[in-house]
């Protein structure tokens, strides 16, 4: 299926589904400095007849950057008015970094929409504001350059092919402004009120959001459980792709939102 954009009222965001139309629903939200195709490697290892939904947070990929602010419930409000749009609902959400961020306020905010989490290298509250807001000036006196400085270098165990050139292609101008969204939140509160099935994943190289920090959050939640992904940096989707489907896939099976069918690579 093509990219559409769905108006969200302040955004134009870009989206796309792909597999069984009357399947289980799962969402995916990328990483700060990416986009929806961060996911392509991970998709082929996912069970089979999934119904998919992927989108670019704003400021990103291929949805509009409109000028700043944008606070985290902007960033919700998007996914929440695309899954409606799309009639996406009782849907497992996996987002890593920024992602995890805001399928943490879906949660909170619609568990009509969610009915599971898989949180990959994320965390209730990421870092000090302070940090978030000299990003966001950097980026906004240098571009993109600035997050090659700081932070990509702490989330690759190595070079990775196809992740600078990434990062590259992102506006700046948007990537600033979610990083002063990011510095404006906390979840620590409301996330300890959720009850649902909930999975954090965790790369053993990431130095930017180490796995006990993934851990915590994941524990706020009752009966939450913490995988690791073995030699696998921030982004393990360029790292360990086919141990993340695996994984992803399997607590899937687990929860019983799909049936026991794993697609081959």
């Amino acid at each position: 299926m093509d990219t559409r954009l769905v108006d969200t009222g302040g955004a134009m965001i870009a989206c796309r589904e792909d597999g069984a139309r009357a399947g289980a629903s799962v969402v995916f939200l990328a990483e700060i400095a990416t986009d929806m195709r961060v996911w392509d490697t991970v998709l082929p290892h996912l069970p089979d007849r999934l119904r998919v939904l992927r989108m670019d947070i704003r400021g990103h990929g291929a949805s509009s950057a409109p000028p700043g602010p944008y606070s985290m419930g902007a960033l919700v409000r998007d996914a929440e008015r695309v899954m409606d749009t799309c009639g996406t609902a009782d849907a497992v959400v996996v987002g890593c970094g920024l992602g995890g961020m805001i399928a943490q306020g879906l949660a909170v905010k619609r568990l009509d929409l969610v009915r599971g989490l898989v949180l990959v290298n994320t965390a209730a509250k990421m870092g000090q504001p302070a940090s978030w807001h000299t990003r966001a000036d950097a980026l906004r006196r240098e571009g993109m350059e600035a997050f090659h400085h700081d932070p990509l270098p702490r989330w690759a165990r190595a070079p990775v092919i196809g992740l600078r050139e990434m990062v590259s292609a992102q506006p700046a101008h948007g990537v600033a402004t979610c990083c002063d969204a990011i510095a404006g939140t906390d979840f620590y509160t409301p996330v300890s009120g959720l009850r649902l099935p909930t999975l954090g994943l965790a790369g053993t190289d990431d130095a930017f959001t180490p796995p006990d920090l993934v851990r915590e959050t994941a524990e706020l939640i009752p009966g939450a459980e913490t995988r690791l992904l073995r030699r696998a940096g921030h982004v393990p989707m360029f790292d360990q792709p086919e141990a993340m489907g695996h994984e992803i896939g399997a607590f899937l099976i687990r929860i019983g939102h799909c049936g026991t069918s794993v697609a081959q690579a």
